[in-house]
């Protein structure tokens, strides 16, 4: 073997060490009685978290310190899902029954109750915000009419979070035996920029699916996503979304959440025709997916971290660090958010 061959080869050694080497997962702080499956980062210094017992948390120096704060009268609430504008509003939304919505604006010293429902199978499952003002809330179908037919909940906000409306029945999207929505990152609703659709939704269960919901009395659209499924904890746990038609979808069965078998799919024309990555997926179970830039990608679960450059070509593990959820900041930080109070942040 040439000489100049061997010292290539080295060189790529090297080059290929020092680019794994970098891909890392830097622990910002753990040890708080918390599972965390709620973030929001409006800013690159400004990170929100929500969690189980009550808990929210808060840093604004890009998580080198941190206020932790128990909302009163909440205190055994569990905070799935949080969206911050700043540092000093934000929103919480809380799981199971009776629901609740709160929001802060004086940096989370007080919160306002600004929706509470209580029935039977009530579960609000995830938020999303298309700006300040106007934001979308969905939750588990409940039976609707006499003849107990199932719809997925949902309700709008048009005031920033001041107020919530009903969706009436009649534009509710309905949901097929066995067919839920699951609370595992608050990343399974996104408003979309299509001319035919407003929002869109992945389901999971018995069967995971694509619900695409129509603009201005538009007929809505449902696309089956070929992903694990057929059981309770099998499905469809997030998505996201890059401009008008590409819908990346990811999720797996979080009972055996080292099956990396059928857990991530894409779209490249809204839901017409899905495909898997050209040479490996995501390795295991996995809560959440988020959009670093262009095809380079993130997402994380209960078994470690995954990294993509391409997405839809190939990704693989940097990290077996357990996280609930992953959000990306307006200029690509990545802050990861999970079990015990941990808060990471990847570095890349």
């Amino acid at each position: 073997m040439k000489p100049g061959f061997l010292i290539f080869l080295f060189i790529l050694f090297l080059a290929t060490s020092y680019s794994q080497k970098e891909l890392n997962i830097q622990i910002l702080t753990t040890g708080t009685n918390t599972s965390l499956r709620g973030m929001s980062v409006p800013t690159e210094t400004v990170v929100w978290v929500s969690g189980s017992n009550g808990t929210v948390g808060k840093s604004t120096d890009g998580g080198k310190t941190w206020r932790w704060l128990i909302v009163t009268g909440y205190e055994k609430r569990d905070f799935r899902d949080i969206e911050a504008f700043d540092s000093s509003t934000a929103i919480i939304m809380a799981v199971d029954n009776p629901a609740y919505i709160l929001k802060t604006v004086d940096g989370g010293t007080t919160w306002k109750k600004v929706f509470e429902k209580n029935t039977n199978g009530m579960f609000l499952d995830a938020m999303d915000f298309k700006n300040d003002k106007e934001g979308i809330c969905i939750g588990d179908p409940l039976p609707i009419g006499r003849d107990g037919r199932r719809f997925f909940y949902v309700i709008r906000t048009y005031d920033g979070g001041n107020s919530w409306l009903e969706i009436p029945a009649e534009q509710l999207a309905p949901a097929a035996n066995g067919e839920a929505i699951f609370a595992a990152s608050g990343t399974n609703i996104s408003f979309l920029k299509h001319p035919d659709f407003d929002y869109a939704f992945v389901t999971g269960g018995m069967v995971s699916n694509l619900i695409m919901i129509g603009r201005n009395n538009k007929p809505n659209k449902v696309v089956y996503i070929p992903v694990v499924q057929k059981k309770e904890s099998a499905g469809t746990f997030s998505m996201a979304v890059i401009g008008r038609k590409k819908i990346y979808c990811i999720g797996g069965d979080y009972k055996i959440p080292a099956n990396d078998l059928d857990n991530f799919s894409f779209t490249l024309a809204n839901g017409n025709n899905w495909k898997a990555p050209l040479r490996s997926g995501p390795t295991g179970y996995r809560s959440c997916i988020s959009i670093i830039k262009n095809k380079t990608m993130v997402a994380c679960g209960t078994t470690g971290v995954d990294f993509a450059k391409n997405g839809e070509k190939e990704w693989r593990k940097i990290s077996s660090e357990s996280f609930n959820v992953c959000i990306v900041t307006p200029r690509g930080k990545v802050y990861l958010a999970g079990e015990r109070g941990k808060i990471g942040r990847l570095i890349y």
